[in-house]
């Protein structure tokens, strides 16, 4: 089982019986409020602002939002608002994060403090779903957002979350690509070499409904008709659900490309802690946060 769109995922919510809490951080911009009224007016996702209270207040104004609706703790800086969130759900007053307007960094570095009290797996990775016009199902891109030049190790730890995050959805068959520029393995190029390693490895880690395949270029985990002019054996080409890149800069750019020229919607959320992070771009749409906040609702 996969998920063609965005809206058949969030049928999940529906038999969710829980009406979920995110503590959000610096919700100081429009498209972050606008995307928490809208699951508050939905009735699955009630939110605890967390940030600069008179900026907050402003912008529910803009937006008529009642504010009595909206608990707010104030925050004088950013960093300390990413403390009070992580705070807050530390003692269960809130279910799972959301990053508002701040630098993703200043958030992340509050949440992998060791005393954070939210680490649960050995890594956190960064998981971006994707909704593209001209491919048939959600494609999944990782790591994009968090571990800028994984180890071979931490690499491995991408996938398992991966998996586990996929699994948790209700996936029943999940199909990963390990992306480098060419198919085949040159003891020059690393990612090739790591791909190799990591689909042995995987091998033996995952039933047989996990495939991984690597190395594989990106034309050819989109496009089974390439695979098979390239000659190519695989189960991945043209019905993947999940790319995995080689470091954060190329499956930022990758990502954004995606975005701004592909048509794509977006919904980014951070894995491997004991509570999911809604993340996208401060530059994302009220809608691409809408839909990480129902993405993280639905793993929360």
């Amino acid at each position: 089982m996969s998920y063609t769109d965005f809206q058949q995922l969030f049928q999940l919510l529906k038999v969710k019986s829980k009406v979920m809490t995110v503590a959000a951080v610096c919700p100081e911009d429009m498209a972050t409020l606008e995307a928490l009224i809208q699951a508050r007016r939905d009735r699955w996702c009630n939110s605890l602002l967390v940030g600069n209270r008179e900026n907050i207040l402003l912008h529910l104004s803009k937006l008529g939002a009642e504010s009595s609706e909206f608990p707010i703790v104030h925050a004088e800086n950013a960093n300390r608002a990413a403390e009070l969130a992580v705070s807050a759900v530390r003692e269960g007053k809130a279910d799972f994060l959301m990053k508002g307007n701040l630098d993703t960094a200043v958030l992340l570095k509050v949440i992998v403090q060791p005393d954070s009290g939210l680490h649960d797996q050995p890594l956190m990775s960064h998981l971006a779903f994707f909704q593209i016009p001209n491919y048939h199902k959600l494609m999944v891109l990782t790591d994009s957002g968090m571990v800028l030049y994984p180890t071979l190790d931490q690499k491995k730890h991408i996938v398992q979350n991966a998996v586990h995050t996929l699994q948790k959805l209700r996936y029943t068959d999940i199909r990963i690509g390990i992306l480098a520029a060419v198919e085949k393995v040159h003891p020059k190029m690393k990612e090739t070499v790591d791909a190799a390693a990591i689909v042995d490895w995987a091998a033996q880690s995952f039933p047989s409904s996990v495939i991984v395949e690597g190395p594989i270029s990106y034309d050819l985990w989109m496009s089974a008709d390439i695979a098979a002019k390239k000659q190519y054996q695989t189960n991945v080409s043209g019905n993947g659900d999940v790319m995995i890149v080689d470091q954060m800069v190329t499956g930022n750019i990758l990502g954004k490309a995606l975005i701004h020229h592909a048509g794509a919607k977006m919904a980014g959320v951070v894995v491997g802690a004991k509570v999911p992070i809604a993340l996208n771009s401060r530059g994302s749409t009220m809608e691409e946060k809408h839909l990480a906040l129902m993405l993280s609702a639905l793993l929360a």
